[in-house]
């Protein structure tokens, strides 16, 4: 039986956990504070029409904003009333409720198929995704990060310390999968990555 993520365990011991965390969101941007940095920085490396796979989109925060610039989003998460959000949201992006452990079969692909030159332009994984991911689902998740980005493709995974997934040990997993670690920043406003930085947006090639 698959090890649960930190999120369902959230969401088992609190059912209002994801009501709270879209309206979370929705307040800070009634307020007027700037909740697509992430989306904005990876805008910044991509054409126009890339094809973006937003890996745990939550309620398409990230990935609505990409798709209003032109790009091709598909977003994947495991928790169902967010997806319903960001469907609600942005209707015409793709929406998928699936674990990212799931993620090649989700796009159609055989448990060891790699996706090729059709795969992502950029995959875009945020909001400490990778630390709510069970720990024994972390090398499988990024296999399939690798797999289904085409082969000039990157994907940006952004993290904070302190959160149970060492940075030192986040860069093996990468290694041991085939990710190469192309840039390192401490910030999504690209701020240089530093052995006493407690936040990190790495940004990974085949």
């Amino acid at each position: 039986m698959r090890e649960k993520s930190l999120w369902q365990i959230q969401t088992e011991r609190n059912p209002q956990h994801s009501e709270w965390y879209i309206q979370r969101f929705k307040t800070m941007a009634e307020q007027g504070q700037d909740i697509w940095g992430e989306a904005r920085t990876l805008d910044a490396m991509l054409p126009r029409g890339a094809k973006v796979l937003d890996a745990g989109s939550g309620p398409g925060r990230l990935g609505t904003y990409l798709y209003e610039r032109g790009h091709r989003v598909t977003g994947v998460d495991i928790d169902p009333k967010l997806i319903e959000e960001a469907q609600r949201v942005c209707p015409d992006a793709t929406w998928k409720t699936a674990d990212l452990t799931d993620l090649r079969e989700v796009l159609g692909l055989a448990a060891d198929a790699e996706l090729g030159v059709e795969g992502f332009d950029a995959i875009l994984c945020a909001g400490n995704v990778m630390t709510f991911l069970a720990a024994s689902t972390r090398l499988p998740v990024l296999e399939n990060f690798r797999a289904v980005l085409k082969e000039s493709g990157r994907a940006v995974i952004g993290f904070g310390a302190g959160r149970g997934y060492d940075f030192a040990q986040f860069f093996e997993d990468a290694a041991a999968v085939g990710l190469r670690v192309e840039q390192k920043f401490s910030t999504w406003d690209l701020r240089p990555f530093t052995e006493d930085s407690n936040f990190l947006v790495a940004v990974l090639t085949r």
